[in-house]
């Protein structure tokens, strides 16, 4: 599937408003979760190995929040009852999420689609790119951080199924996480005042 095909994907597109977080400050965030030049190289082996595996991967994601009604009802319709186009579109776009994690350049477009991200969890624009009329006008900030734990330690299975070296595979997964947390804590900006951000 082309990226352009994916319902809603707008990397890199003019439609994307420009990140309120200056390249000075995106530099610390960077420092601040250890993210270097190492962990570059492990995502970009990272997207390698979980090229094959997204499928899956997300089938593994869907299925936990799926056994939990706090979160899925995050994706359902005015009805309250989770609406399958929704879920869809959004797995698209949570397949090249991975993808975009693991291939991120960190370049100011990449910075401007993690505020996009962002605001589309909040009341500003969630569920407005699927045009869906969902019981849920934002995603709780608790959620958001919280769901860090599961994204992260439910990749790691994956990231070994390729047969590298135990190393490498902790290498890549200390990479991921440092990439969810930092992508994790750009999407909570629209979330709280630029003063406190």
């Amino acid at each position: 599937m082309s990226q352009t095909s994916i319902p809603g994907y707008t990397y890199g597109t003019p439609q994307v408003a420009p990140s309120p977080v200056t390249d000075a400050d995106f530099a610390l965030l960077k420092q601040t979760v250890l993210l270097g030049d190492e962990d570059l190289r492990y995502l970009r082996l990272a997207g390698e190995v979980l090229g094959d595996q997204i499928e899956a991967i997300l089938d593994v994601w869907y299925g936990f929040v799926g056994a939990n009604a706090h979160l899925v009802h995050y994706f359902s319709g005015a009805d309250g009852r989770p609406d399958p186009q929704y879920l869809g579109r959004v797995r698209q776009r949570f397949g090249q999420w991975i993808r975009d994690t693991c291939g991120a350049q960190y370049d100011r477009a990449w910075l401007d689609y993690q505020h996009e991200i962002g605001l589309r969890h909040t009341a500003a624009k969630k569920n407005r790119t699927d045009g869906v009329a969902s019981a849920a006008p934002q995603i709780h900030l608790r959620y958001l951080i919280a769901f860090i734990v599961p994204i992260t330690a439910t990749i790691k299975p994956f990231l070994a199924k390729k047969g590298h070296a135990a190393a490498d595979v902790e290498g890549m997964h200390a990479a991921w996480f440092k990439a969810v947390t930092l992508q994790v804590t750009l999407w909570s900006e629209p979330y709280v005042a630029t003063s406190v951000f």
